[in-house]
């Protein structure tokens, strides 16, 4: 008795593994219900990369650091794009004189944030995981800026 127990109970917890078909068309609805939004995300992301030029986005800082960084995270996550783009970004606004510690901020941001991309990542996350990765990563990148430009001062 106990032993056909056991099977019962063993036959119960598998379930049949769905045919790769049926996941290839599923994962394929998927992706064409969120086509839309990609292509609008992407859309924006390059609009955003025409018409904010580096000289616009140095006119933003003032010198502060703490101001700076935050002004920093706030325009990297406005202008979300490719992490390649950034860095020659980040170059150009350390050469007209922008601090580090904004340069470091606009980086991190750049990458881990993305205002434009929120539509996007909720439909695909959900709004309340959204929230929490987003408020962490302005605040981590906040962080992370400040103690990268102070560690650097201390080493140089």
């Amino acid at each position: 008795m106990i032993n056909s127990a056991a099977k019962d109970n063993t036959r119960n917890r598998t379930s049949p593994k769905p045919s790769f078909q049926k996941v290839l068309r599923k994962s394929s609805l998927s992706f064409l219900a969120m086509t839309p939004l990609l292509l609008a995300t992407i859309g924006l992301v390059g609009m955003f990369q025409v018409l904010v030029s580096p000289e616009m986005l140095a006119s933003l800082f003032r010198g502060h650091p703490l101001f700076d960084t935050f002004t920093g995270t706030l325009s990297g996550a406005a202008a979300a794009g490719n992490p390649m783009v950034s860095y020659i970004i980040g170059g150009e606004l350390l050469n007209q004189g922008i601090s580090l510690y904004a340069v470091c901020a606009f980086l991190l941001s750049w990458v881990t944030l993305g205002f434009i991309q929120l539509p996007a990542e909720i439909e695909v996350f959900g709004g309340r995981f959204t929230l929490y990765r987003n408020i962490l990563a302005f605040i981590f990148a906040m962080i992370t800026a400040m103690l990268t430009t102070i560690t650097l001062q201390i080493l140089s």
